[in-house]
């Protein structure tokens, strides 16, 4: 059977290949946090989640142990994901500028929003082998999304596994290999990376972050998406 978008969400969903971020992800679900003690968390692998035509895809580190993985959502029910879906609503992106749950009607135009490790890291650090076995989700995904052109990569993170997605693809990376930095761009036909410093906590409380520059990002995301499409 052809790959789809659905059956490729429903294989990272049952996804249980790396023992540390299963017994971890389970364990945040099971104790949980006492502000959400009565929900019910998701405690699984975490799909991508978008348009499926879309030209823009934005792609994460990980769930976060209380927001994604709580809500069955990626980037939602934590402040990384306040910021992202407030900055794609205000690029014309989203059709509402929060993602509270899975089920509250969100839905994004011309953008795709995944992550290069699909379940909640301990202290939100994923190892080497736990990224590259979640990389064959993330180049079916490039694959799948046939009017993809632009990466919004968000952090160093998934720079370099935008980076290894792409070769395992066959698309060669220039030696040394392009630096991650906010507003870093590279172009590898057909696709083009460009960087953005993460939404977490740290960023946007010190400032490093700030909405402006996010909009500029997405602004900029969507003018080079758009030349894409025109030159190809």
């Amino acid at each position: 059977m052809a790959d789809t978008l659905a059956k490729v969400s429903k294989t990272v969903v049952e996804c249980r290949r790396c023992p540390r971020l299963v017994a971890w992800r389970e364990e945040v679900a099971r104790v949980r946090r006492a502000a959400y003690a009565d929900e019910e968390y998701w405690g699984r692998p975490l799909p991508g989640f978008g348009d499926p035509e879309a030209a823009i895809m934005v792609l994460g580190l990980a769930p976060a142990a209380h927001g994604g993985n709580r809500t069955g959502r990626i980037f939602t029910g934590d402040r990384s994901g306040d910021w992202l879906f407030a900055a794609l609503w205000r690029a014309g992106l989203a059709n509402q500028p929060e993602s509270i749950h899975r089920d509250d009607g969100l839905k994004l135009h011309g953008c795709y929003v995944t992550a290069a490790v699909r379940c909640a890291p301990p202290a939100n650090r994923p190892l080497p082998s736990e990224r590259d076995n979640c990389l064959p989700y993330l180049e079916r995904e490039l694959q799948l999304l046939s009017q993809a052109a632009v990466i919004v990569c968000l952090g160093g993170f998934a720079w370099d596994a935008a980076l290894r997605a792409l070769a395992g693809l066959g698309i060669a990376t220039p030696r040394p290999r392009p630096r991650f930095g906010h507003g870093a761009s590279i172009t590898l036909r057909p696709f083009q990376l460009l960087g953005c410093y993460h939404p977490s906590q740290q960023n946007t409380f010190t400032g490093r972050l700030t909405e402006a520059m996010l909009d500029e990002v997405f602004q900029r995301a969507k003018t080079m998406a758009g030349a894409s499409t025109l030159s190809a």
